[in-house]
């Protein structure tokens, strides 16, 4: 049975963007982008999440970085021009993006904010991102996802060991 289309699908459709989903089996309990990208058969390093943050100065913004990475909060400041940036408390996620914890995307968010995608995306041909909806991950080549997302790409993340 194929899936429903989501909102970040039709968007893609809409400006003409190749990509491929991938559907997998939702575990609430382990949402984690690991968990994610094993079920997908990609490596974490190449399964992005994406994370809701605000700025002092810039407010908010998503921060698209590689499962296996961990947000560098100086860099991301770095990047959006504030002096302090923090993740939204999970209760706000929603509100601002329009989608649940596990299916958070930049693709047909709710409102437009900027996007930042860490800069080791552009090592792969092809990266995952979640699709909008937990169970539904989507694959395209990075150049098309920033461009799909009015995105740049910054030095964002850091390994999680460090």
């Amino acid at each position: 049975m194929a899936s429903p289309k989501t909102n970040a699908m039709r968007q893609l459709d809409a400006l003409g963007i190749a990509y491929e989903v991938r559907s997998y089996e939702v575990d609430p309990d382990d949402l984690g982008a690991e968990s994610v990208a094993a079920k997908i058969g990609l490596p974490a390093e190449q399964t992005f999440k994406t994370l809701v943050a605000r700025g002092d100065r810039n407010g908010v913004c998503l921060a698209v970085i590689p499962g296996s990475a961990a947000l560098e909060l100086k860099l991301l400041a770095r990047a959006t021009g504030d002096r302090k940036v923090d993740t939204v408390p999970l209760k706000e996620v929603q509100p601002l993006t329009g989608y649940i914890r596990g299916g958070v995307t930049a693709l047909a968010c709710k409102r437009e904010y900027p996007v930042w995608v860490d800069e080791f995306a552009q090592l792969y041909d092809v990266i995952s991102v979640s699709g909008g909806l937990r169970g539904e991950q989507i694959l395209l080549a990075p150049a098309d996802y920033v461009r799909a997302v009015n995105g740049r790409f910054a030095p964002i993340a850091k390994d999680k060991e460090g």
